[in-house]
């Protein structure tokens, strides 16, 4: 049996499993679920996928997202509407 798992690695270190795969540069809340711009609000936590690397094992693959904090203008330019 082949296993393969997907983690979320957040900027201070803390690493957390997560169901789906995801894209380079893709946009996502806290909980790993992607966002599509434009963005309802600038009123959240917002990462970018910066970097993917994968630990190949025996019977296993890891693959590690690591995260880096979406700031203050480029989120503003995320939300749509006003």
């Amino acid at each position: 049996m082949f296993m393969e798992t997907y983690h979320l690695v957040y900027p201070e270190g803390e690493t957390v499993e997560i169901q789906q795969p995801l894209r380079f540069n893709s946009l996502v809340d806290l909980n790993g679920n992607e966002l599509q711009p434009p963005l309802r609000t600038h009123r959240m936590i917002v990462y970018r996928v910066q970097k993917i690397t994968r630990d190949e094992g025996r019977g296993e693959t890891n693959h590690f997202y690591h995260l880096e904090l979406v700031r203050g203008e480029e989120l503003f330019g995320l939300v749509g509407g006003s």
